[in-house]
């Protein structure tokens, strides 16, 4: 028999205070001792104003990504006791802290009340914390288990500091080349952000208070139509086309810094809104569903230079969503990969304002390779 599955809990972890768009490079280090050169046209697009960093004043790591968001799901709780009654533990990020093992084994080792039970972990970019999602949710919705928890979680600060590009910019330098990180990979410093977000999902509606009831979710990949745009531990070919870590040597690690995150900005530009468009409408029209019995959209979207992009394309393919129904904390929390979508529900669930019947309709994208995800929820 098909249960109802609600979100009934929601909490979210930022590390340390909120750094602003002067201390950024303070923070994660000038490459080459030079100030970014295009730091200022970033910002002025993306409109971030604050961020955080699991970076101390020393420069040290503060805290994992398991850390992290074993400190969001404690927050999910008054009483640590709580925890031990969890069947289910997916998570979700893009920045785990080792290869092996899984980030949500990592994550259940942090937390010491919990019992011993499933953990999920799930692979990708962003769209990992709707996947994890989906994942309870189906776990729930069949009976498998009772509740469980979801996170979406980034550290993505170590990867950002300038040691990183250290071995790239003196290889230039070598080579008389102008000592000038690529745009697809320097830009990506002053946009993410480190935190996790972390919900409860359970059969039943909280007795006091509203709940989330999950309506649907839908997730697709175009990646039989496109290729990679967004990438770590690889390096592009002529063709666009990734070359895995595996295959160049340790001497091309450093002075390609194959490590860093990249993004092709161009590629993101051409199809990112495009697919984001038509995934959006194909999903709505799957359920019937229009804008208008939409209350609140929440997009996680990298930069604000998209929103305006995206508002557009939607009103344009036939379903505007007015400006009062977005809800967006980009500039507040920057971009925080996985954990976004999470940040922006858990702000506006606690915000006071959900009533009984209004619909929210969450949308995340990742450009790895070009995945959505979208969910409908209901207050209860």
């Amino acid at each position: 028999m098909r249960q109802n599955v609600f979100i009934t809990k929601l909490a979210k972890y930022l590390p340390n205070n909120p750094v602003d768009n002067d201390k950024i490079e303070a923070k994660l280090g000038l490459i080459g001792d030079k100030p970014s050169r295009v730091k200022s046209i970033i910002l002025r697009q993306n409109k971030i104003k604050t961020r955080y960093y699991a970076i101390g004043d020393s420069g040290e790591i503060t805290h994992t990504n398991a850390q992290l968001t074993a400190k969001a799901i404690n927050n999910l709780f008054s009483d640590a006791s709580e925890l031990n009654a969890i069947e289910l533990l997916c998570c979700g990020t893009s920045s785990s802290d080792q290869l092996l093992p899984s980030h949500a084994s990592m994550v259940h080792g942090e937390l010491p009340d919990a019992p011993v039970m499933e953990t999920m972990s799930t692979n990708g970019v962003c769209c990992t914390s709707t996947t994890a999602l989906k994942y309870g949710f189906m776990s729930v919705l069949s009976g498998s288990t009772k509740n469980a928890i979801c996170t979406g979680s980034e550290l993505f600060s170590p990867l950002l500091t300038a040691k990183n590009f250290k071995g790239e910019y003196e290889k230039l330098e070598e080579l008389e080349k102008n000592p000038m990180i690529a745009f697809e990979k320097d830009f990506l410093r002053f946009m993410l952000s480190d935190g996790a977000g972390a919900c409860l999902l359970s059969n039943v509606p909280n007795k006091d208070g509203i709940s989330l009831k999950i309506e649907w979710i839908d997730s697709v990949s175009y990646a039989n139509e496109l290729k990679t745009c967004m990438y770590q531990g690889a390096e592009k070919d002529e063709n666009g086309d990734l070359i895995s870590w595996k295959m160049l040597n340790e001497n091309e690690w450093l002075s390609k810094s194959i490590f860093s995150i990249k993004q092709d900005a161009r590629y993101l530009g051409k199809y990112g809104i495009l697919k984001a468009v038509e995934h959006i409408t194909k999903s709505m029209n799957r359920h019937t569903v229009t804008s208008g019995e939409i209350d609140f959209i929440l997009p996680h979207i990298s930069s604000m230079y998209f929103y305006e992009q995206l508002k557009g394309g939607l009103a344009e393919a036939g379903s505007p969503f007015s400006d009062e129904k977005w809800y967006i904390n980009l500039p507040e929390v920057g971009n925080v990969g996985a954990a976004s979508i999470y940040l922006m529900l858990e702000q506006i669930f606690h915000g006071g304002n959900l009533k009984p019947g209004q619909k929210l309709l969450l949308f995340n994208p990742e450009s790895g390779r070009f995945s959505y995800s979208t969910v409908l929820l209901k207050v209860v």
